[in-house]
């Protein structure tokens, strides 16, 4: 009986067991089922989301469809292909003028940066320099206070190893007292030799520390540059209307009708060729960028000091800063404010 009983007992335990077993799964499946569901409807959102990008995306092309076509039925009529032309040759003029703008900010920069991190590194190599004579000199003094006291060490030893005799007993107590003095001296004179090797060494490893960037001195002077590029260019042009219309042009998306008839349409379509060219020429650039720096850098003010950007207020244009009057009759065009009126996209090139 007692045998039979423990069997019983024995096939109870093995239920538990089982029933215990059941409830691990049920929960994993509880905990699967939890996590399908959370990714399932992660991947609806997406879906959600892409499919509202697709949406925007088919609007975008059916609106450059729409322009596209507009375009063609603009240039099939010569009524309206010539001033078509000439809106997207004032657009391409204004491009050209920021293009230049931000190739010469570009290559100003490169240089600044250039000149900035030799100057960097040779004052890192200064300072290393001035470090290690520094611990050097220390480790020199150590060397030889190490040696001298070496020297001492020795010298005691061998007085100490001539005094054999039975009578030259205290004379070896009171040179054992010198001996163990120059003992300790010997051994910290040997930690700050070790110390000061270990200084000359960690000098030696030193990493050039990261260049921190163009300083804030180098960006104000590049975008003063660049505001007084800016201002060259709007005074090449400023015999003309050419720059207001550019700017006009840059902000529509399509072509309008307002520059006349087929033959001033030939007519502006020259000038702006020629415009082109006096806008690329680079004779005389150099010094026409400094002029108008100079007078810059008296006038710009900051409204932070850490702003590299000078305030556009700042920058009005005086009168009869423009030009003067142009010959055949002709007024020459106000002087912008470049920086105000973010003439050639200005902001886009300057370094903040």
């Amino acid at each position: 009986m007692m045998a039979l009983r423990q069997l019983g007992f024995l096939k109870l335990n093995f239920r538990r067991e089982e029933t215990a077993e059941e409830d691990h799964r049920v929960l994993a499946l509880f905990r699967n089922r939890a996590e399908l569901k959370k990714a399932y409807g992660e991947l609806q959102e997406e879906i959600y989301r892409l499919k509202d990008r697709i949406k925007q995306q088919e609007g975008a092309t059916q609106r450059v469809q729409e322009m596209l076509s507009a375009l063609e039925m603009r240039l099939g009529l010569s009524e309206t292909a010539f001033p078509a032309l000439v809106f997207y040759q004032l657009r391409r003029l204004w491009q050209t003028g920021q293009e230049l703008l931000e190739r010469f900010v570009a290559e100003l920069a490169a240089q600044q940066d250039e000149r900035e991190r030799r100057q960097h590194l040779a004052e890192h190599n200064r300072r290393v320099f001035a470090k290690r004579q520094a611990a050097e000199q220390r480790l020199r003094g150590a060397q030889q206070l190490a040696a001298e006291e070496a020297a001492r060490l020795a010298h005691l030893e061998s007085q100490r190893a001539r005094l054999q005799r039975f009578w030259h007993y205290f004379k070896r107590r009171a040179l054992e007292h010198t001996i163990s003095q120059a003992r300790g001296a010997a051994a910290a004179a040997d930690v700050s030799l070790l110390a000061a090797r270990e200084a000359v060494e960690e000098i030696a490893r030193e990493p050039v520390p990261e260049f921190p960037g163009l300083s804030l001195d180098a960006r104000r002077a590049i975008n003063i540059a660049a505001i007084a590029y800016a201002e060259v260019l709007c005074l090449r042009l400023s015999r003309t209307q050419l720059v207001m219309q550019a700017r006009e042009a840059t902000r529509h998306r399509e072509a309008t009708d307002e520059y006349g008839s087929r033959s001033e349409c030939e007519a502006l379509m020259k000038q702006i060729e020629r415009a082109d060219e006096l806008l690329r020429a680079r004779a005389n650039l150099s010094q026409e960028v400094k002029q108008r720096s100079e007078r810059l850098k008296q006038v710009a003010r900051y409204r932070a000091p850490a702003d590299a950007a000078p305030t556009a207020e700042s920058l009005a244009f005086s009168e009869g800063d423009a030009l003067g009057g142009a010959p055949n009759g002709l007024a020459a065009a106000r002087m912008p404010n470049v920086l105000a009126e973010d003439t050639w996209d200005l902001y886009r090139v300057l370094l903040r």
